[in-house]
């Protein structure tokens, strides 16, 4: 079917929805040409209302109140069902805060609700159902622009069976970025219900949760689960001003586009090969619970829960959100009333406005405490506020006093250290970049035996310390604030950028045969091997992204039933595919077994000897190979443990001379692990791209260098 047509009926789908005969589409022109009110402006930077917000039952009665102190009136329009076209329209008043509320009688919990909102000067906006902005539970309507309904829930009332926060030292933490989805959604999971909260936790399964208990990561990093647009405008054509010339699959897959800060994404409830188009999803409020579930699950194997939130812009394409409740109010916006997107998406989060930051915090803490989690990573922290920064982790943790705030410390500017100083941990993407390289085409990194930028021997050390601001290249406080990464869901993965950086595939190449092509060769293994060992002896949070265990590979799969000229390629950007790009494929984690093995015998290390994970700036002594600045070596001398550290990043054998004594080597280029594969004295004699780590035999004398 042509698109022109597909369009056309889904818009005709979405018209049935909105009462007969209005206008759905607000007039673009008129809402751009809106302008700032300074006054105006100025008063809502004062307005502040400590009600609570959202639907909720007291004494027989149910409220609703929402925050819109630019709208001109609002109802609260209730529904039988979802697919109901006419709802029970109810006033609302407004109170002196710029509160809209009113209550019904009786506990209507699994009621179906939403809001119109209507503005002077914007005709038609009053005729779109818009989404409570403090929904606990969301139903959609799966095509362009995301109609959405907030269901009415009660809250507090799960069995946690004593289920509390892990209460984990930052340094500690070994976290596995992942996406619910992707890892068990590939049939080589083993999984009954891929794909699903439920899934992720079932056990005695190949994939989800056993698998990651097995690797012996402590904390995962989920990607957006709060309720998000899961669909996009069509492809070669346009909506809402918008020309679609990127996106064949019309989709959302990693979640940063958020429509509800408060609700689970129901998709993830779902046991479907795909989303179903044109129909209701999340109508039961089942990923409530099945979140609490999967926490609960992942609490009981010591595995804390981490959610990668957005709160910097929201959805962009969907109708009937922020934008349409008070955009004057909840969005930066410039002279002429359009949107300032730093952000790239359309729209910026106005942060620093009261009720804004209000949302924010509250939300964080909705999570903490109806769900447990444990912890929070922002995407594009810098486009938020320093207050609202400083008081999102102020609260949190007078609730749990271990819950972990990092975040990505750019987005319209740079700064890991105002972070730091405000006790944040922030994504080190110097650490990224130094040691495997920005790009893999002429932006290679130390570990193929170059420098890119500006890095050079210092900057290494200084990774190896946990970048801290007390040295010239640092960036941190504290080496707890610094996440150490080579790889996450953006960009190519470290496999793939070492398969491309070492020529032994070409960026538009079609991979005939992926099960062939992702088995590692011998210098791809020694190049994984070396990161890897790099990235987990250094001081600092140490994080994997899926599949970067088994040098996971993005290839868009060749028979994929849409018009993607990039088909059989490697992807670097994979926001868009529910689909085996994707999907973490098991069968390739066999395929790659000795790096499998080799990560799990890293994190056994380091879980095992505080000493990577402790060790001061003074217990660390590097010692240099003269006329190798790829070589290079240091002791940590913490407590009764002492260990040495070699790499050869080189593209030559190096020799290393040790201190007297008898030295174990725990790790090599072929295992990693904490039982002793051998003895060694005096020398330790390096093969290119290798790295060794040796323990200092406890009977033996202290050692000085």
């Amino acid at each position: 079917m042509k698109i022109e047509i597909k369009s056309f009926v889904i818009l005709i789908i979405i018209l049935t929805l909105t009462i007969m005969g209005s206008k759905l589409f607000v007039n673009e022109n008129s809402v751009e040409q809106l302008k700032v009110d300074p006054p105006q402006q100025e008063k809502f930077d004062q307005l502040y209302s400590d009600k609570k917000l959202g639907s909720f039952v007291i004494e027989g009665r149910t409220f609703f109140r929402v925050f819109s102190p630019s709208a001109e009136d609002v109802k609260l329009i209730m529904f039988e069902n979802p697919e109901q076209v006419f709802g029970k329209a109810n006033d609302m008043e407004k109170d002196e805060n710029g509160v809209w509320e009113v209550s019904l009688e009786g506990e209507l919990y699994g009621s179906y609700y939403g809001y119109r909102v209507k503005h002077r000067d914007i005709p038609g906006i009053e005729n779109i159902i818009c989404l409570d902005p403090y929904a606990k539970a969301v139903t959609t309507f799966n095509t362009y622009f995301n109609p959405r309904r907030a269901i009415v829930i009660k809250e507090d009332n799960y069995d946690w069976e004593g289920d509390e926060w892990l209460q984990m030292d930052w340094r500690d933490l070994i976290i596995y970025e992942m996406h619910i989805r992707d890892m068990t959604e590939h049939h080589s999971s083993g999984v009954e219900e891929r794909g699903t909260y439920k899934g992720l936790v079932e056990k005695g399964k190949t994939g989800g949760i056993d698998y990651l208990k097995t690797l012996g990561v402590n904390a995962v990093e989920l990607l957006p689960a709060q309720e998000f647009a899961n669909i996009e405008i069509p492809f070669k054509d346009s909506l809402k001003g918008k020309f679609n010339s990127w996106n064949p699959y019309e989709r959302n897959h990693w979640g940063y586009m958020t429509a509800a800060y408060f609700a689970p994404e129901a998709y993830y409830s779902e046991n479907v090969r795909n989303i179903e188009w044109n129909k209701w999803s999340g109508k039961e409020a089942n990923a409530v619970n099945d979140f609490k579930d999967m926490v609960k699950a992942f609490h009981k194997e010591g595995i804390a829960v981490i959610m990668d939130v957005v709160y910097n812009h929201i959805s962009e394409y969907e109708l009937g959100n922020l934008k349409e409740i008070d955009k004057q109010y909840y969005f930066r916006l410039d002279e002429h009333g359009d949107y300032i997107a730093q952000s790239y998406c359309g729209n910026d989060f106005k942060t620093e406005r009261p009720m804004s930051r209000k949302l924010i915090v509250e939300s964080i803490l909705y999570w903490m405490k109806e769900y447990h989690v444990d912890g929070f990573r922002f995407d594009l922290g810098k486009l938020i506020d320093w207050e609202t920064i400083e008081e999102a982790i102020h609260e949190a943790q007078k609730i749990n006093p271990q819950v972990i705030f990092v975040c990505e410390p750019w987005g319209g500017g740079y700064d890991p250290s105002g972070f730091s100083i405000r006790g944040w941990g922030a994504w080190n993407d110097q650490i990224r970049n130094g040691i495997k390289g920005e790009n893999p085409f002429d932006g290679q990194g130390w570990i193929f035996g170059k420098w890119y930028g500006n890095n050079e021997a210092g900057r290494i050390k200084s990774y190896v310390n946990g970048t801290l601001t007390r040295d010239k290249h640092g960036l941190f406080k504290l080496p707890e604030h610094s996440v150490n990464y080579l790889e996450s869901h953006d960009g190519y993965t470290l496999g793939d950028f070492i398969r491309l950086g070492l020529g032994d595939v070409k960026k538009d190449q079609i991979i005939e045969d992926v099960h062939e092509y992702v088995k590692l060769t011998e210098q791809q293994l020694k190049l994984n091997k070396l990161a890897a060992l790099f990235l987990f002896t250094s001081r600092g949070i140490t994080m994997i992204s899926e599949g970067q265990e088994f040098a996971r590979s993005k290839v868009i799969p060749k028979d994929i039933g849409v018009s993607d000229k990039h088909k059989g390629m490697i992807d670097h950007n994979s926001y868009d595919k529910d689909n085996e790009t994707n999907y973490i494929n098991y069968n390739h984690a066999k395929i790659n077994e000795d790096l499998l093995n080799y990560y799990k015998g890293l994190i056994e290390l380091r879980k095992k000897y505080e000493a990577f994970r402790r060790a001061d700036y003074e217990q660390v002594h590097f010692f240099d190979v003269k006329e190798n600045p790829f070589a290079m070596g240091y002791m940590l001398d913490y407590k009764s443990d002492k260990f040495i550290i070699l790499f050869n990043a080189s593209t030559k054998m190096e020799e290393f001379f040790l201190p007297k004594g008898k030295w174990e080597i725990l790790v090599d280029a072929r295992i990693a692990g904490v039982e002793p594969l051998a003895v060694i004295f005096s020398k330790a004699v390096l093969d290119p791209s290798t790295g060794i780590v040796l323990k200092k035999d406890e009977e033996q004398s202290d050692v000085q260098i």
